[in-house]
């Protein structure tokens, strides 16, 4: 495993813990790149695991701990080590598994360490399951490349790019940042022209739906301190958000770059998409 600790730290980490503390962390996710995917998992697992009255995970509770030291009850690694693939059979087993309430926790956390040993049969064995299993199931799938999952999972999941593949990310924060700016500052020609340079840049779907999610993030800072709690984000973006727009008007935005992000999760063009949240937007300021 690789240091936890450091991934604490990261941005990444940061988007975890803001949507576990609000809790609303998708119930399945995956986690690509070539960063600490399980390391990342395990966080994911703690968070929903932790019993904090603050920000989750907290490190210090029970469940916490024995999430860290792989000793949780509720918190299983679907492994087949006798086998090159994971076997229908244990898959199978897994998925009868999640119908026992879990044990200790909120949650039953299934982690896959590596997706490249899931092959065709054993997706869609696990795709009703992702799509209408019990609410207390949480899957967390591991992959380098989120494409060697069948689009029909990777579309019930919000993936989390880790690594080199975060550096990208960090660049949609800025992204995300600068949206936010416009919409607590900008007029609506300006926005109109941030959202045809993105088109021109021609940006990847999924790299839209991060943005959506980044934006997400900033404006729900925004909103926490309008009812007078700590943002997780300090910056002046946060602050010109808090200032200029109503609370309904925040909380708007944020339903709406929620349905954008998650319609980027399907084969939904990247210039509809933008157009139909650009549109949206102007009537909700």
């Amino acid at each position: 495993m690789g240091d936890l600790t450091a991934f604490a730290q990261s941005h990444t980490a940061a988007r975890i813990r803001a949507a576990a503390t609000r809790g609303a962390l998708a119930h399945a996710l995956i986690f690509s790149g070539a960063g600490e995917r399980v390391d990342a998992a395990r966080y994911a697992a703690a968070a929903f695991e932790c019993v904090a009255e603050g920000e989750k995970p907290c490190f210090a509770c029970a469940h916490c701990r024995k999430v860290m030291g792989d000793i949780h009850p509720d918190v299983a690694y679907v492994r087949d080590p006798e086998h090159k693939e994971l076997s229908a059979e244990t898959v199978r087993a897994m998925r009868t598994d999640a119908f026992i309430r879990p044990n200790e926790g909120e949650r039953k956390v299934y982690i896959f360490e590596d997706c490249a040993i899931l092959n065709e049969k054993d997706q869609n064995i696990l795709l009703k399951i992702v799509e209408e299993g019990p609410p207390y199931c949480a899957f967390l799938f591991c992959a380098e490349n989120s494409a060697a999952l069948l689009q029909t999972i990777r579309s019930r999941c919000v993936e989390v790019k880790l690594g080199a593949e975060a550096g990208a990310d960090e660049g949609g924060r800025g992204e995300a940042l600068e949206l936010c700016r416009l919409i607590a500052t900008g007029s609506a020609a300006s926005r109109a022209a941030f959202f045809a340079r993105l088109e021109t840049a021609k940006i990847a779907r999924d790299e839209l739906g991060a943005l959506f999610e980044d934006a997400r993030l900033v404006l729900s800072d925004a909103l926490l301190t309008l009812y007078g709690e700590t943002a997780h984000t300090d910056t002046e973006v946060v602050s010109a958000l808090a200032r200029r727009l109503t609370k309904t008007q925040i909380m708007r935005t944020i339903d709406l770059l929620d349905t954008y992000r998650r319609s980027c999760a399907y084969n939904v063009g990247v210039g509809s998409a933008l157009g139909g949240f650009a549109a949206e937007l102007e009537k909700e300021l």
